[in-house]
């Protein structure tokens, strides 16, 4: 049931941002809204085909396999048959700061990463189940969501910047009141899918693992250890939406602009599925 209403949410999320580039192009249509399509389809396309590298590559991500980390890709490899997966690569992060992702652009494109502080923080049951977590967002192809999110919102942002500049000079305040509105709007969408995805892949994560137990823990422990040693100084903002927890960065941050639940929120529904 969690994971229906979620996956309505997100439907509905991207619903609301077609309707903004709808009612702007209704007013400022035309060719503003066609290089806008244009320039934001344009950008985030590559984005799409070049995440991984891009993500992998920030977080100076060493690729490891058998040999290297033999434990590590023997938990992976069960887990992705569990969920009828090819096996993604696998990564190790220096970072301390304790996190993971998925990034890739289809399961048969996919990595998974983990910090060398998860692997030292997490026992083996909770970071299988943070590993099965990143897997449900694999399988959910979430990656493809976030890029269609973010090709609309930057679409809206490109519209909104037109109206500024190049809008209906009889009407200059709804211009100047589009430049703000449509963007702030299309970011509130854009965060709140991304928080639906991550209640779909903690619910899909626990099947995955066979249990809701490790990944309960797992949380409890990222989520405190994330407020302690920040993942990054804020420059990765961008990227926030792929960790399993919300990177802190020292700075408060309204929870609306926030790409993840809380996690006493995460919890909750995840002990919810052990009485389910």
């Amino acid at each position: 049931m969690t994971r229906f209403v979620n996956n309505v949410k997100t439907a509905v999320f991207l619903g609301l941002m077609f309707g903004i580039i709808l009612l702007i192009g209704s007013r400022w249509g035309g060719l503003g809204l066609t290089i806008a399509l244009l320039l934001g389809g344009g950008m985030n396309l590559v984005a799409y085909f070049f995440s991984d590298r891009i993500a992998l590559a920030s977080m100076k991500a060493k690729e490891v396999n058998a040999s290297t980390a033999p434990d590590l890709i023997t938990m992976v490899s069960r887990l992705a048959r569990n969920a009828n997966l090819p096996m993604p690569r696998v990564y190790v992060c220096p970072q301390q700061a304790p996190n993971a992702f998925a990034t890739g652009r289809s399961p048969r494109h996919a990595a998974v990463a983990v910090t060398h502080g998860a692997l030292q923080l997490l026992s083996f049951d909770e970071l299988e189940g943070v590993m099965a977590h990143e897997l449900a967002h694999v399988k959910n192809r979430d990656t493809l969501i976030s890029c269609v999110a973010a090709t609309i919102a930057g679409v809206i942002s490109y519209i909104g910047w037109m109206a500024m500049w190049f809008g209906d000079r009889d009407n200059p305040l709804a211009g100047i009141v589009m430049f703000f509105v449509a963007p702030m709007a299309a970011a509130l969408i854009q965060m709140a899918i991304s928080r639906s995805r991550e209640f779909v892949a903690d619910a899909d994560g626990a099947a995955i693992a066979g249990t809701p137990n490790g990944l309960v823990g797992a949380l409890q422990k990222l989520d405190a250890a994330a407020r302690g040693t920040p993942l990054h100084d804020g420059r990765l903002n961008a990227q926030n939406h792929m960790f399993i927890v919300q990177p802190f960065s020292g700075r408060a941050m309204g929870r609306l602009f926030t790409t993840h639940p809380s996690t006493a929120k995460r919890i909750e529904k995840l002990q919810a599925l052990r009485q389910a």
